[in-house]
């Protein structure tokens, strides 16, 4: 996850580069997790547009991201693309990082116990540094998320990433490389196939080599909320959700609320679909 300089877009970053996976067409709800990857890939002939949005409760700022995803070839291959817009500070709005990113599901799918999709993204710096609203460098992020069935009700997802730029700028001044090391977990209760209600928490520590020294960050954040899924005959589901980062030990006092929502729907040049 790229670092930004204040927690709203530090959160995002969890989550606005993540490729949203699909869901099983006529099943649960199942690929509209917040800061948490889910490891199901898009089915084929079926994209999805996720708009997410995130305001910090202790100073106003906020950040939002779209992200257009599309299955390649079938199940197997998903490509995606994450741009993102944030309101910091005044003079400090504008356009952030572009994401491009790929998956592979590896392992399973959305209607398998266990699933592994690994992600790889491209990160453009796109966003203006000084104003912190991107990272300064081009870089690489790689993702592994990993989904669970643990019961007819309840299920989890694990993540584990990495992210490195060569050339980031430092908040002394300066370029450096940066590496970002993440690991969450998330616990998703399927309260009804319509709606569910999840925790999830995810933590991440940042270092970057400037030349005034080595920096260092730690966050930690728990976001509990919910989601829910609107379906249509045409084969559009909507899903909106609600919830509320809650920042613990090193960013106690980071918190936030958080909009989700997401469009799927089948779309012949996607491919045909895995029914037909």
């Amino acid at each position: 996850m790229y670092p930004t300089r204040i927690a709203v877009p530090a959160l995002l970053s969890a989550l606005a580069v993540a490729a949203v996976p699909a869901r099983s067409e006529g099943g649960p709800i199942q690929d509209n997790s917040f800061l948490i990857e889910e490891a199901y890939n898009q089915e084929a002939g079926v994209i999805q547009h996720v708009s997410t949005f995130n305001r910090s409760t202790s100073g106003g700022a906020w950040a939002y991201s779209f992200t257009e995803e599309w299955p390649v070839l079938g199940q197997t291959h998903q490509a995606s693309v994450t741009l993102n817009f944030a309101d910091l500070s005044p003079g400090a709005r504008g356009f952030g990082d572009l994401a491009l990113n790929y998956r592979l599901q590896a392992l399973g799918n959305g209607g398998t116990t266990v699933a592994l999709s690994p992600r790889l993204t491209l990160l453009l710096p796109t966003g203006d540094a000084s104003r912190g609203l991107g990272s300064g460098s081009a870089g690489l992020q790689v993702n592994l998320p990993l989904s669970v069935v643990l019961s007819e009700r309840f299920v989890s997802h694990v993540n584990i990433g990495g992210t490195y730029l060569p050339s980031a700028l430092a908040q002394s001044g300066g370029h450096g490389a940066l590496t970002t090391f993440s690991i969450g977990q998330s616990f998703v209760w399927l309260a009804h196939q319509r709606l569910n209600f999840l925790v999830e928490v995810l933590y991440t520590t940042t270092e970057i080599e400037a030349r005034a020294g080595v920096e260092r960050s730690e966050a930690l954040t728990m976001n509990p909320g919910l989601r829910g899924a609107i379906d249509f005959a045409s084969g559009l589901q909507i899903v909106p959700g609600l919830s509320v980062p809650v920042g613990l030990g090193p960013s106690r006092g980071e918190n936030g609320v958080f909009f989700y929502l997401s469009f799927e729907h089948p779309f012949s040049p996607a491919g045909p679909t895995e029914r037909s």
